[in-house]
């Protein structure tokens, strides 16, 4: 259990930090860094625990922030438009390098990426490992993903063997929780309002990893942190599809499930990654997808119409 540290928690108002700085907040001096450019959203990591504190980390100036944080969680990510890939490598790139520089002296960071760094595969069952290929995939989602989290990936590392930081970077697989923004949890409201859910392939398969499971493995990701920075794919041990996920929908609900399959050149076949080394760091995940998934459709909806 973390415990009486000072944290500072960038992205503090993005749905991946919420969780987090509400476990974390309860026992700790948490900070909750972000541009907070939505109405309402400093007062909501307020009411969260955390102190916000209004930053725009490519900007260099952090001199609002203390620089005697113990732990650092880096979750801010910029997307911009389509075409902004300047952007995405000034804001992540560069804005990570100013927040490691400026923390510099913490006991470990965590530097959040993302699983979309790796280069393409056409066989959905092949999990990219830490090592594999990177950078080539196009992600239609968001253009500038890549370029962005290979910027933000080179500065964490350097940063890491410059400042002797103990850093990891946790390349994060598909997320659910109670939160809008997940993929399955869009998937779940698409299908709920009568829309058509769009997939890239047939199967997509994913390992997601319920909220629950990050708070839980938090502690041990900042354990492994280290210098060289140790790199890591971070997901649930579960293999469930897109497909799959929006059927259990449809069969709680009684509605027609509607999955039309675009598929999209150079985009890769699998929203999955390797969980190996995640599993040697954290142990087993302990949420199962299907209850979970379940409990947060009965939150939003009401008692399933199947048991199954």
């Amino acid at each position: 259990m973390i415990r009486n540290e000072k944290i500072l928690v960038t992205g503090a108002s993005g749905e991946v930090a919420r969780p987090l700085i509400a476990y974390l907040a309860g026992d700790n001096e948490v900070w909750g860094a972000a541009r907070f450019s939505k109405p309402g959203s400093e007062e909501e990591v307020r009411a969260l625990g955390a102190r916000p504190v209004t930053v725009d980390v490519a900007s260099g100036d952090l001199s609002m922030l203390p620089d005697d944080f113990t732990y650092v969680l880096h979750l801010a990510y910029y997307r911009g438009g389509k075409d902004d890939f300047d952007g995405a490598v000034r804001v992540n790139g560069e804005g990570t390098g100013h927040v490691l520089h400026h923390c510099r002296k913490a006991r470990a960071a965590l530097v959040m990426s993302s699983g979309a760094i790796y280069s393409a595969v056409e066989d959905p069952f092949e999990f990219p490992k830490e090592d594999s290929p990177i950078g080539s995939a196009f992600t239609p989602w968001s253009p500038t993903s890549g370029p962005g989290k290979i910027a933000q990936e080179a500065v964490a590392r350097f940063c890491a063997s410059a400042y002797d930081l103990p850093v990891i970077i946790t390349r994060l697989n598909t997320i659910y929780g109670d939160g809008t923004m997940f993929l399955p949890m869009i998937n779940m409201a698409m299908i709920m309002a009568g829309k058509e859910v769009p997939a890239r392939w047939d199967p997509m398969p994913h390992l997601p990893i319920h909220t629950d499971d990050l708070c839980g493995q938090l502690e041990a990701m900042l354990n492994a942190a280290s210098s060289p920075a140790t790199i890591v794919n971070w997901g649930g041990d579960e293999i469930v599809t897109q497909q799959e996920w929006c059927a259990m929908v449809g069969k709680w609900s009684g509605m027609d499930v509607k999955i039309v399959t675009n598929p999209v050149p150079n985009t890769t076949r699998t929203g999955g990654s390797d969980q190996t080394r995640r599993r040697a760091i954290t142990g087993p995940s302990r949420v199962k997808f299907a209850d979970a998934f379940r409990a947060l459709f009965e939150k939003r909806y009401g008692q399933a119409t199947s048991n199954s």
